[in-house]
């Protein structure tokens, strides 16, 4: 079936979910990783970029598709068809993903402050602020979606105005970055990688974990529901999520490349956080280029921060539901639940030093379930004919559909067996070397006995 009038205007008029998708997918942690990637193991890891937004890609498409075409929003269909049980627990997983990764989200805003100001209680007055405008945002339009769209649309122009004067700046070797396109290819400068064997398999997975985000996908549908488009704009919606791929494609390989140009020696780098990323470039660029690498943060911090708590907030209201529309009261409570819970646990980090790794681990832990079960859930509804019709997803989708299944297996199996355990180890002797030194400080206030 053809699309609608819409078919006729432009393609920069036929988009919006996917560009919010790309958003929500360039947050603080991919902005990390990329960085590590490009620090690390030079150009030679763009490859996976793509391959990674090529998966997402095709998920995104299932879930405009069935956002689209089918006549109940996906939370609905999952509890006629399977049963109240699996709404629960999907949405449950996506609730708490969301609102444990967003402390993180919180801290990339506090990173990217952190560069303009030395006083932490600034930082987290500023913090606590932008949390209070969301909150103020999810409830002050009516037209939800369309000031989402909109904003979101500023942020990305501020993230590519920002990764593009950076790489310019530090004008990488075309050569090399070229040739990092290639599968397993090693460049003239990236000879020899800092991470390899183990090390290196991990550091790829955790690149793909970052743009092949599939709770961001599943909101496709929501999205695209929100926006209106009905079975005449199934097309409209293939647009839009190949624009939004596109989109995170070119910031990833941006944010590697800057890296790769400015970063890499040969040797191992540890980044510990986003701002670090633009400490370390400074002696490359100057100031000017930290505080342009910073507002690239901050936007990538804020939109992600935003459309990450309505990712577990509207989905969790639906799966149970109480309802998916902007109009609709739940998802907006649900949302500012994920939203203070991220805030609550941020400020607890910048003022108590709170120990997040507790709360790191229990989202990463929740992950390993989640992350296939939610893209298991989105492949079989957008290939269920009884839903979606004529537009079922066909066999050649469903085959890279499931390769892309696999490697989200293959991630939570890495988390589970490597980085839940890892995290957990060092929790614990982190702790257990923190006992002794307070037992001695504790001895040393204590008076001499006579």
């Amino acid at each position: 079936m053809s699309d609608s009038p819409t078919s006729t205007r432009p393609w920069y008029h036929r988009i919006g979910p996917g560009l919010i998708t790309a958003c929500v997918v360039i947050g603080p942690g991919s902005i990390l990783t990329s960085s590590k990637v490009g620090a690390n193991d030079g150009y030679s890891k763009l490859w996976i970029v793509i391959a990674s937004v090529a998966f997402m890609l095709v998920y995104m498409t299932l879930g405009a598709k069935l956002g689209a075409v089918a006549k109940n929003s996906p939370g609905n269909l999952i509890r006629k068809k399977a049963g109240r049980w699996l709404g629960i627990m999907v949405g449950c997983c996506v609730f708490f993903i969301s609102a444990a990764f967003q402390s993180g989200n919180n801290l990339g805003v506090a990173a990217a402050f952190d560069a303009f100001t030395e006083s932490e209680t600034v930082v987290t007055y500023l913090v606590i602020a932008f949390n209070v405008m969301a909150i103020t945002f999810l409830f002050a339009f009516r037209n939800l979606y369309r000031v989402l769209e909109r904003l979101m649309m500023f942020l990305v122009a501020l993230m590519l105005i920002s990764f593009t004067i950076n790489l310019i700046v530090l004008r990488p070797h075309l050569g090399d970055l070229l040739m990092g396109f290639i599968p397993f290819a090693q460049s003239t400068e990236s000879a020899t990688t800092a991470t390899e064997g183990l090390d290196g398999l991990i550091s790829l997975l955790g690149l793909i974990g970052t743009t092949f985000v599939i709770t961001a996908a599943f909101y496709q549908s929501y999205l695209v529901r929100q926006k209106g488009w009905d079975e005449n704009q199934v097309k409209s919606g293939i647009v839009d999520a190949r624009v939004g791929a596109v989109i995170m494609a070119l910031i990833t390989v941006m944010l590697v490349s800057t890296a790769a140009a400015g970063l890499y020696d040969g040797s191992y780098i540890e980044l510990a956080n986003p701002i670090q990323v633009a400490d370390e470039l400074e002696p490359t660029f100057g100031k000017l280029g930290k505080y342009i690498f910073s507002l690239g943060l901050f936007s990538a911090a804020f939109s992600s921060f935003l459309v990450n708590s309505m990712i577990g907030g509207f989905i969790v209201s639906d799966c149970l539901g109480f309802g998916s529309e902007p109009h609709d009261r739940a998802p907006r409570i649900m949302t500012t639940v994920a939203l203070l819970t991220g805030m609550i646990v941020a400020v607890a980090v910048l003022k108590l030093d709170f120990d997040l790794a507790p709360t790191i681990i229990a989202a990463q832990a929740v992950t390993v379930v989640g992350a296939p079960l939610i893209a298991g859930v989105l492949l079989w509804l957008a290939s269920s004919k009884d839903v979606m019709g004529s537009h079922a997803a066909r066999p050649a989708t469903i085959a890279f559909a499931g390769l892309g299944l696999a490697v989200l297996i293959a991630i939570a199996a890495n988390t589970a067996i490597n980085t839940v355990p890892n995290k957990i180890r060092n929790y614990i002797n982190k702790n257990a070397e923190r006992q002794p030194d307070e037992a001695n400080a504790s001895a040393s206030t204590m008076p001499a006995k006579d």
